[in-house]
């Protein structure tokens, strides 16, 4: 037997299974940060408030979901958060692919609250002049905030979010535990199927490399073609 058999991941049963959960992942990893980023924007909001219940809030939630490690979150809404929902609700959610729906949940709330504090960052970098301008002109402070404060801020913000975007994709193989079938999931069942563990687990670890490496490049080429220019 060949110590590397390529073939096996160029066609054939494994070669699905890989590429699906290499899909599935993809998948994890744009939705989760479509509703990460907003989310994150809310709570950096919350937490510059100059409402200090609104303060305590957006902080409770950054430390509270920040401080629990991943695994534990995507153990939590795997099989506790089930349990809390009502029967109807429930059934719903184990008919529509319940590993995912709760790997994105958790993935959500895990990077929106590090996106939170980058975007929080991003804030304190615009100046108060900037928000003060915009009441001056009359716009109330919520319009002054998602128009004038929020745009700069995430402008200010996309060096460390596309960072975070990288952690996000590298997290998605932590969904395998709760039997989400993504890329770590489909390279230990192709290893249990086949013993090709050296071609299965390359095939994962060169893909994760690859898009890692993808989205650093296109940070690195946006902060070169759109460098942050501090606002006077």
């Amino acid at each position: 037997m060949a110590l590397f058999d390529p073939t096996i991941l160029q066609s054939g049963q494994y070669h699905d299974w890989l590429v699906q959960g290499f899909i599935l992942s993809i998948q994890l990893t744009v939705i989760s940060f479509a509703f990460a980023l907003p989310f994150g924007a809310l709570v950096a909001v919350m937490r510059t408030s100059s409402s200090g219940p609104l303060r305590a809030v957006g902080a409770t939630l950054v430390e509270s979901i920040r401080n629990v490690p991943l695994l534990a979150h995507l153990l939590f809404w795997y099989f506790a958060f089930p349990e809390l929902l009502p029967e109807g609700l429930r059934e719903i959610l184990y008919a529509n692919n319940p590993e995912a729906v709760c790997a994105v949940i958790a993935l959500t709330l895990y990077s929106g609250v590090h996106m939170a504090e980058d975007i929080r960052s991003g804030i304190r970098a615009v100046p108060a002049t900037q928000l003060e301008a915009a009441r001056s002109l009359g716009l109330g402070r919520a319009a002054a905030v998602r128009l004038v404060l929020l745009p700069q801020a995430l402008r200010a913000s996309v060096p460390p979010l596309l960072s975070q975007t990288v952690n996000l994709w590298k997290d998605t193989s932590v969904a395998t535990v709760i039997g989400a079938a993504e890329m770590m999931y489909q390279a230990a069942r192709v290893e249990t199927a086949s013993f090709r563990s050296l071609e299965a687990f390359t095939f994962a670890t060169l893909a994760y490399l690859t898009v890692s490496l993808l989205i650093s490049a296109a940070a690195y080429l946006f902060q070169r073609r759109y460098p942050v220019r501090t606002a006077l």
